[in-house]
């Protein structure tokens, strides 16, 4: 059984095809706003390497400190990041797993669906093949 302050473990999870509420739609729907901001998904992907300042995540997103917080008390309201203190920093993390499997599965399907141009081999050259 799963308590307030741990995850779910994979077996406690429905199944994913199964049919949404308008309630549950709605809970998605807004998530999946708050991963179509451009900063925000910078923000996330820094905090897949692990936990992060505000002012890290800023630099690393290239983002000014104060639109980093306002993006982080956003995803903090949506429980997508967690933060905790540590003397005068708060520090941020990802609030579980699943975000890390997500922001992947979304860049492998990016992959998948712009594939890299194919590079052009200097004339003269021939490929070669194992």
């Amino acid at each position: 059984m799963c308590t307030l302050d741990s995850m779910p473990h994979p077996s406690e999870h429905k199944a994913v095809g199964r049919p949404l509420t308008g309630e549950e739609a709605e809970e998605l729907a807004e998530t999946l706003k708050a991963l179509a901001s451009p900063g925000r998904l910078r923000l996330l992907t820094e905090l897949v390497g692990g936990e992060r300042t505000v002012e890290r995540l800023a630099a690393a997103a290239e983002l000014s400190v104060s639109a980093t917080s306002h993006h982080l008390r956003l995803l903090r309201s949506l429980r997508l990041v967690r933060a905790r203190r540590d003397g005068r920093h708060v520090i941020y993390t990802l609030h579980d797993h699943h975000l890390g499997d997500l922001l992947a599965a979304v860049r492998h399907h990016r992959e998948h669906v712009h594939p890299p141009a194919p590079v052009e081999l200097p004339e003269g050259t021939t490929e070669s093949t194992p």
